[in-house]
């Protein structure tokens, strides 16, 4: 199988637009170019992405907006780009469903490890001979990646909820430290600024929790990290 990908490229800034596009079409990858979020959604209309490198310091309608928008509608894998330093445009950008995010300046190599990580999370086929696993009257086909809940309603998962929720049922019982647990999403050294997984787990517990403040299936275990406490079921 070919190793390019067809990624959109959103950025208004025409000389880092065309740098971005660069790398990637190096790399091998297939890519289109817009400027903002109309263009970009006349681009998937007719063509299927599998990656969007997404700016959030857009004029008129921000990378957070269309993130928003993408990830009511689709699981494509989206990496927030952003030049400001401060930390809450990262975090809300996770909050509303972005897989990784890349700051500017950014480095080259970085930027397309962290892309090859993601579009082989998106194409990665192993998950064919996992099991169905149920927990709390939630049941998780790791093969379909599929969560429904107790009303039998599908709960959508983003790439990096499902990587994060695989990696608490691969391990139950057992305590996880956010350094392992971000090496199962992102595979990036653990910066210990980053809130990263305190962010997935509290995304995470909205969509499983019968309380999220009260919880029962992910729990806390202050100064070490996470556990999953639920019973689990494999089928």
């Amino acid at each position: 199988m070919s190793d390019s990908h067809h990624i959109i490229v959103v950025e208004d800034d025409e000389v880092t637009r065309a740098k971005l596009s660069g790398y990637l079409e190096a790399a091998g990858h297939r890519v289109s170019e817009a400027a903002d979020g109309t263009t970009l959604r006349s681009i998937m209309e007719r063509d299927l992405a599998d990656l969007i490198l997404l700016d959030i310091n857009l004029p008129g309608e921000d990378g957070l907006d269309i993130t928003r928008q993408l990830r009511s509608r689709s699981n494509v894998g989206i990496i927030l780009v952003t030049g400001r330093t401060d930390d809450i445009d990262r975090i809300v950008g996770l909050e509303i469903g972005a897989d990784d995010y890349v700051s500017k300046p950014f480095n080259p190599r970085e930027l397309l490890a962290r892309v090859k990580t993601l579009l082989r999370r998106v194409s990665h086929d192993a998950n064919q001979g996992l099991p169905v696993k149920r927990f709390a009257d939630h049941l998780f086909d790791m093969r379909t990646r599929r969560l429904r809940a107790r009303n039998g309603e599908t709960i959508p998962l983003t790439r990096a909820e499902f990587e994060l929720l695989s990696a608490f049922v691969a391990r139950p019982g057992m305590v996880l430290s956010r350094d392992r647990l971000l090496d199962q999403i992102t595979h990036r050294s653990w910066d210990p600024n980053d809130r990263t997984i305190d962010v997935l787990v509290r995304r995470l517990r909205r969509k499983l929790e019968a309380d999220p403040k009260l919880p029962e299936i992910i729990v806390t275990v202050h100064g070490e990290g996470y556990i999953f406490a639920a019973e689990l079921e494999v089928y």
